[in-house]
């Protein structure tokens, strides 16, 4: 373990919830060891003018090696997978690198034979073909065997397949859903669900899911439903950036910014610039408004992006990039810019059980994020990046 000492003064500091009165952090190791005191010894990082963050976390998306690099880059610190596959061994070495991301993985969901993602090209990931459940005793028997394989949390597919311009999905049963979010409560793990349409939205809260990994694309919000997920206690990751590309945006204004260009491979540059487009008739503003209405009746909103696993990949998306991109349209949806840092932050740790990050506060990881500027104003200011630290390994990450 490094037992060196950095000071980082002069610091605004968010600490995952609220800007501090304290300006200077104190990293021992891997560890935040103080707030708001200075240690006689040590490496001093003036931080005048710069604020600095926890690491962000990226709550939903598909990942390998390549793309937790990727994602440190841009100051995530943690990517939050919702479909993969990694073996322990793979594990125990992302869990020790300061070069990559940390991953957290509901390794390879549940779906229904023929049902999303299945239809994709080959309908494999990380090598391993899709597997699906056809009723209530193999998703206790899947869920069982995820759990096994080390899943962090349960993916459950509810995905007919109108929004992806492939209607007519074969999609898990209400009892089917129930049982293997009843199992995975049973191993104490949480549960979340792919939903992109109203329909799919009640089916996955009345079978009593803990989050969303999506938002419904497919008709503006209703009272009815703001008040059922609500009431749930369920968290959404709307994936906005997702949405604007399914709508038939491009984030070709993020791949052109001078704090993003320069980190970012041409295959990634060229996905940015790319879409999805598969539902044109979608309307931004609907969502936007639906965020608003899920934030303002309590809803935990949680920053995601669904940035995939590999390019040729989801048109509009970037590892690391994309979360900045998702920030931002957080804002516009009404969130403040520190209600949006909290939920790249401090929320999605404490709805994922992270307790060791998300917050700056004396023991937890030092995975941190100093930026120039004050993004609890100008939420821009996230991509001024300077420094990241990975358990308190440093990387200069300026353009």
């Amino acid at each position: 373990m490094r037992d060196n000492m950095q000071n980082i003064i002069n610091a605004r500091i968010f600490d995952g919830n609220q800007l501090l009165d304290a300006s200077t952090v104190v990293i021992e190791g891997t560890r935040i060891a103080a707030v708001g005191e200075r240690s006689a010894s040590g490496d001093v990082i003036d931080a005048h003018g710069a604020t600095l963050l926890p690491g962000l976390i990226d709550a939903h998306v598909h990942t390998s090696i390549d793309s937790l690099r990727l994602a440190l880059r841009f100051g995530v610190t943690t990517e939050l997978e919702m479909t993969g596959f990694w073996t322990p061994e793979e594990r125990q070495d992302i869990a020790v690198r300061d070069d990559i991301a940390d991953v957290r993985s509901a390794m390879l969901g549940l779906t229904a034979p023929g049902g999303h993602p299945t239809e994709l090209d080959t309908g494999d990931d990380h090598g391993h073909v899709y597997p699906v459940v056809a009723n209530p005793q193999e998703a206790v028997a899947t869920v069982a065997e995820r759990v096994a394989q080390g899943a962090d949390y349960i993916k459950v597919m509810i995905e007919e397949g109108s929004v992806l311009a492939a209607p007519g999905l074969p999609t898990l049963s209400d009892s089917t859903i129930r049982a293997a979010v009843d199992a995975a409560h049973e191993h104490g793990k949480l549960v979340f669900a792919h939903v992109l349409t109203l329909a799919a939205t009640h089916q996955a809260i009345t079978s009593g899911v803990d989050g969303l990994a999506h938002l419904f694309l497919d008709r503006p919000h209703t009272p009815e439903i703001v008040a059922a997920i609500a009431a749930s206690g369920a968290f959404v990751t709307p994936c906005l950036v997702l949405n604007s590309a399914v709508f038939g945006n491009t984030a070709a204004d993020l791949a052109a910014d001078g704090r993003v260009h320069p980190k970012l491979p041409a295959e990634w540059l060229r996905n940015l610039t790319g879409t999805i487009n598969t539902y044109p008739e979608g309307n931004l503003d609907d969502v936007l408004a639906t965020v608003a209405a899920l934030h303002k009746a309590g809803v935990d909103i949680l920053a995601g992006t669904d940035a995939s696993l590999a390019v040729p990949a989801l048109g509009g998306l970037a590892h690391g990039a994309s979360l900045h991109h998702e920030l931002r349209l957080l804002v516009e949806a009404g969130l403040t810019p520190t209600e949006a840092l909290h939920a790249a932050t401090a929320l999605p740790a404490r709805r994922f059980g992270l307790t060791d990050r998300g917050h700056i506060t004396p023991g937890a990881r030092a995975d941190l994020l100093l930026v120039d500027g004050d993004p609890t104003t100008d939420i821009t200011d996230t991509l001024n990046i300077t420094t990241v630290w990975r358990r308190g390994a440093p990387s200069q990450c300026g353009s």
